[in-house]
């Protein structure tokens, strides 16, 4: 048996606007039914669906002239587990991960699979309705419904008042909004558990204690709202994408800090997209999986090696389930040398750029057609000056750079002050209309943001945003395209599949790409060649020259002190931990990245 999920977006549904194709067209309706009507959201009308009523025909989904509708079949045992649900034709969860005292709990999944819901219902900000959004059930159903399992006593704790919860929130660059001082006050503000001292010092932040906090980069918010998360005093810590705008150095200490929690017999969560450190990090994993926006599952728990790899493939083999369509793979390959062309686009002599406290100085290289250059290093050595020099957005004090190419840009930071629709911003970075054009289904409908052509850019997520930006910088005409971490934001599934897609548009329209990101899964799988920063940050930054990717690996992890192995089933490369026999052999024999 089977029961119907039906969720309406209720930014996307304008029924004002169009002609009410799912009212008009609906089958149950033509036949004298109420499947689908207009209801009342705040202040509008949106359409409403009775999910009992619906036969899943899916034609008001395919009328429906703004994406607004999504039906799915469900199998009814589903039905039985359903942890919440806000309300008619919104988005439900169903499962839930078990918190567990002194382990890190890796949450691995989508954008819009119920991760803040989660949270917030493990947390007491919200309480489970367990599917009755209609009639809210009280304490004792909730347990009642718990009964038998982990997760009850966790829930008599939050019933009771008796859990407290430290949460690190996604959007740090909120932290000047809501707090108006410097780093020192607002950490000594949440001094719980006197650790300030020692979380400033692991977590890069002694440089930083005297700026206000308006002043810091992207990078020092995220690490003061890690310190400020573990310096609480809780039984439960949740920490949602902690790598953001950090480099790998800066990574693997936030890594270290949320471990010594669990080590202190803490229960810690987290959300993290990066799967090299969430596999570095964590002890445990659950696999979220459904549709995004519209549901979301919980997996059982599985062992970290294995809940990654489960999930790369699309297949869970504990609930026989298969939740996409192909498994991501990667190659061991690590050029595409045959695909790469002698023409050079570009090419620039030795740089500098000084400025009254840096100093930059780039190495002569140059860009071949076809080719992937990858960019990697710590913050603050210079990669993101390179880049806008290449570009032509800042001119070198000493050198100079063969401007006969065009290149566009996508920068860092991203603007959200564009005063227009997603559709708008393509058209203009196009140049023309973009709609039934070749290259919109060549780029648009490859990376899946069609759907986002009539929201406002300021009302777009972290990850619909960094997409529509990518884009945008692909539909300009140029010869290389040079994106600033691309990465930031945007799911483990979107990042393998922005890489791939890259990959193949440098390939087929033979052009030349320039990426500088901190993921190093998503380096490993899209760069061709590598430019290594190395240096002071903040200080001075300098680069090798363009080293061919093996190489460039082994030059960038040896200054890490950290050695990467292959895991035999999905291929991904995987850390190893230090001082354990695989990485003392690949340090001995000075092979720090294995290609197989």
């Amino acid at each position: 048996m089977e029961h119907r999920i039906a969720v309406i977006d209720d930014e996307l549904c304008k029924p004002k606007k169009c002609n009410l194709e799912c009212i008009n067209f609906c089958p149950v309706n033509k036949s004298g039914g109420k499947c689908i009507v207009l209801g009342e959201y705040g202040n509008n009308q949106i359409a409403v669906i009775d999910e009992d009523l619906c036969n899943g025909c899916g034609i008001c989904v395919k009328k429906c002239p703004y994406d607004a509708i999504t039906i799915v079949n469900l199998s009814h045992e589903l039905g039985e587990v359903k942890m919440h649900q806000y309300g008619i034709n919104s988005f439900r969860l169903y499962k839930l991960p078990t918190p567990k005292k002194g382990s890190v709990i890796g949450l691995l999944g989508r954008n819009g699979m119920g991760k803040t819901t989660i949270v917030n219902i493990l947390s007491g900000s919200i309480k489970p309705n367990i599917g009755s959004y209609e009639n809210e059930p009280n304490w004792e159903d909730i347990l009642k419904f718990f009964q038998g399992t982990e997760l009850k006593s966790h829930f008599e704790k939050v019933s009771n008042n008796n859990i407290k919860a430290s949460i690190k929130p996604q959007k740090v660059y909120l932290i000047p909004k809501v707090f108006n001082g410097t780093t020192r006050e607002l950490l000594e503000k949440h001094d719980e558990r006197n650790t300030v001292t020692e979380l400033t010092e692991q977590l890069d932040l002694k440089n930083s204690l005297e700026k206000n906090v308006n002043e810091l980069s992207g990078g020092e918010l995220q690490r003061l709202a890690v310190a400020i998360t573990a310096n609480k005093e809780a039984d439960f810590y949740f920490f949602d994408e902690p790598s953001s705008y950090n480099d790998i150095y800066q990574r693997l200490s936030v890594a270290r800090v949320i471990h010594r929690l669990a080590d202190i017999g803490k229960s810690v969560m987290v959300v993290e997209h990066d799967i090299t450190l969430l596999d570095y990090l964590s002890d445990y994993i659950y696999a979220l999986y459904g549709e995004p926006g519209v549901y979301g599952i919980v997996s059982s728990v599985l062992s970290t090696k294995v809940g990654i790899n489960v999930f790369l493939d699309g297949y869970l083999p504990n609930e026989n389930v298969r939740f996409r369509d192909k498994a991501f793979r990667f190659e061991t390959s690590t050029s595409k040398e045959d695909f790469i062309q002698n023409e050079v686009l570009t090419e620039y002599s030795d740089l500098e750029k000084y400025y009254n406290t840096f100093k930059l100085k780039v190495t002569t290289g140059k860009i071949r057609k076809g080719e992937v250059v990858g960019i990697v290093g710590a913050n603050a050595l210079g990669k993101t000056t390179m880049m806008k020099m290449l570009a032509g957005v800042e001119k070198p004090d000493n050198g100079k750079v063969d401007m006969n190419t065009k290149i566009s840009y996508k920068p860092q930071y991203l603007n959200q002050e564009y005063d227009g629709d997603v559709r708008s911003l393509f058209d203009t970075a196009y140049g023309k209309p973009i709609e039934g054009t070749s290259i919109e289904e060549q780029i648009i409908f490859q990376i899946g943001v069609k759907k986002l052509y009539d929201r406002m850019i300021k009302n777009l997520s972290g990850g619909e945003l960094q997409k529509v930006a990518v884009v945008a910088c692909l539909l300009r005409e140029a010869d290389i395209y040079a994106l600033d971490e691309p990465s930031a934001f945007l799911d483990v599934e979107d990042r393998i599949a922005l890489a791939k897609f890259i990959q193949r548009f440098v390939m087929t329209q033979g052009k030349s790409a320039i990426i500088i990101d901190h993921d190093l899964q998503l380096i490993d799988l899209v760069a061709d060649t590598l430019i290594v920063f190395v240096g002071k940050p903040s200080v001075e930054g300098y680069t090798t020259e363009t080293l061919e990717k093996t190489m460039g690996m082994n030059v960038f992890l040896q200054g890490l002190e950290l050695t990467y192995r292959r895991d035999p089933d999905s291929n991904r490369p995987r850390v190893n931990k230090i001082e354990s026999r695989l990485d003392r052999i690949q340090k001995e024999s000075k092979n720090y990245y294995l290609t197989k």
